[in-house]
Formats: C-alpha cells, structure tokens, sequence
C-alpha cells in the first residue's frame, strides 16, 4: 500500500523517541496519545516532500515528528473542549487521567514539538521555524472558529470554508512544505507544495463532511450521522440552510436546536431535508472542485514525472475513502 515504507520508517523513528521520564503523570500522557496509532498522515507527507524534492525521508525525521507531536497536542486540548470520552476507540487523554494532566501534558508536546526542529542547522532551523509557528497560529484560530459557530445565528459557506482551511487544511500544506524544505527544494517549489497539500486539506474535511452522513458505517470508522446528532453545521447544514425555502428551513433549524431522543429518527429527516436542498450532489461537486485545483497546482510543479506521480498517487490515496 503507498506511503507503507514511509509510516514504517516513522513508526520506528517515534518509537525510538517514547521514553520514560519524570514526572510520569506529565509525560506518560504524551507518549498515551502518540501511540493511540492513527494513519500518520501529516509525518509522512513531511517525508513524501523530502523525497519528491529529491531529499532523503530520513533526514525529515524530525520535522515529521515535530508536526505529528503538534498534531496530538492539538487533539488533546481539542478532545478537553468537545468533552470526547473516546479517540481512536481508547479513552481521551483528560478522561484517563483528569482536565488538568491533559491540559499540561498538551503543552509540553507543544514545546517537544519545537524542540525536534532544533536538529537543523540555524537557516533552515529559522526558516522551518517560521513556517511552524505561523501554521500553529492558523490552527488554533481555526479550532476558535469552530467553536464559535454554534453560538451564531448565521454562518456562512465561506466562513465555514474558512474555519476549515485554519483548522484542518493548513497543516497538510505544512507538512509537505516543511519536507520539501529539508530537502532542500526552491521557495517556489516549496510554496507549490504547500499550496498541494492545503488544497487537498480542504477536499479531505469536506469528504469527511460528506462521509459523516452519507458513508458507509463498515467503511467509515465512526459513527455514520454524528455530526448531525451533534448539530454541528458542516457544509451540509449551511448549503442546506441557504436553499431550502423559509418553511423548510425553518424544518432543519428546528431539527438542530430541539432535543431529539431519537437520533435516527433525526438523521433521516435531516438527511431528507439535505436532499430537498440538493445538497449532497452540491457537495460532491465542490469536493470535486477542490481536489481539481489541487491538481492542476500539482501539474505545475517542476518536478521529474515520477515524483509528479507519487505526489499524484498520494492524493488518490488520501481521497480514496468510499462515498
């Protein structure tokens, strides 16, 4: 399967990094989350970049390491906020131990996220450094957009694309910008890979988006209607919201502020209501729309037909999951 020798290079990497160390209840926290497993994604997208720049994946190590750290301690802090008893079918980090661990134990993987990009020489160190730090900015606004949300009345498709970009997308640019770097390509070629990578971020979310109501509960690996039980206002929801007309959406609005004890009974109305809207056929274009444009950035990539072709491999990959 591609990307196999790239996440087992990484896997062994990470786990020569787990170590005992005092004070337990501060860092056996963090090496909980890292070894919860998960598909290891954005680390190996650091190693792709290297490579199809022409670099070594094993001199990204550390760079991959520093954005999976900071991608745990996103998810800790994310987990304390949504009050998620489960990540990855195992209990969250502030339900095994308590809110205050976690919240610690989140902010030292966000300073050993740092530290790892301390193995590079002090040019690339501050130009790593720089694209890191901005990226971590732009995820924490994302995750504050996100929780704003429910609170407002309206919230627009393009400040919900917005909020997604921020939270989700960002980093993926990250990742394959900051391999890419290591590996010694162009600022152009640099910023042509993180543009790829963010695109693809957005199609990822909006397919999970998609996924979340219309997917396959064997295929999926979550709960198929979540995000409806949870009234969260996906694209779905706000394209939904924008076309229905007054009576039926005053339907839907009504669906998402009621307690409704039976969630499937829930779920298919909503679902019916989407449909009206024609809302999943408008989604399946606008993921189409975005993996498109990811593309054509790819195609204008200087870059040897082979590594085009990784690159190209990779991204079906990441878009592969089953509608």
């Amino acid at each position: 399967m591609f990307l196999d020798h790239h996440r087992q290079l990484f896997q062994e990497y990470l786990e020569r990094q787990i170590q005992t160390r005092e004070p337990q209840n501060l860092y056996n926290p963090t090496s909980y989350i890292l070894q919860l497993g998960g598909k290891r994604v954005r680390p190996c997208m650091v190693l792709l970049g290297a490579e199809v720049v022409g670099g070594s994946p094993k001199d990204a190590l550390a760079a991959a390491m520093a954005v999976e750290v900071f991608h745990n301690f996103s998810l800790v802090h994310d987990d304390i906020m949504d009050e998620a008893p489960l990540r990855r079918g195992k209990p969250t980090v502030h339900e095994k131990w308590d809110v205050n661990t976690a919240i610690l134990s989140g902010d030292v993987m966000l300073v050993n996220a740092y530290q790892y990009l301390e193995n590079y020489p002090p040019e690339l160190f501050a130009q790593l450094m720089g694209l890191f730090s901005k990226t971590a900015q732009e995820v924490c606004e994302g995750q504050q957009w996100d929780m704003d949300f429910p609170k407002q009345s309206e919230v627009s498709l393009e400040a919900y694309m917005q909020m997604i970009t921020y939270k989700t997308a960002v980093l993926l640019g990250c990742a394959l910008a900051m391999g890419a770097r290591v590996g010694g390509a162009s600022p152009e070629l640099t910023q042509q890979l993180y543009d790829f990578g963010k695109q693809l971020g957005v199609s990822f979310q909006l397919l999970d988006d998609y996924l979340d109501t219309y997917g396959d509960p064997k295929t999926f690996g979550k709960q198929v209607g979540g995000d409806i039980i949870e009234n969260k206002k996906t694209w779905l929801f706000l394209h939904a919201q924008k076309n229905l007309d007054t009576s039926d959406r005053n339907a839907l609005e009504e669906l998402y502020t009621s307690e409704h004890t039976h969630t499937e009974q829930k779920i298919e109305q909503v679902k019916a209501l989407f449909k009206k809207a024609g809302t999943p056929t408008a989604l399946s274009h606008e993921i189409k729309a975005q993996g498109t444009q990811a593309f054509k950035t790819l195609e204008q990539m200087e870059m040897a037909t082979d590594k085009k072709e990784s690159l190209k491999a990779f991204a079906e990959t990441l878009m592969g999951r089953t509608f």
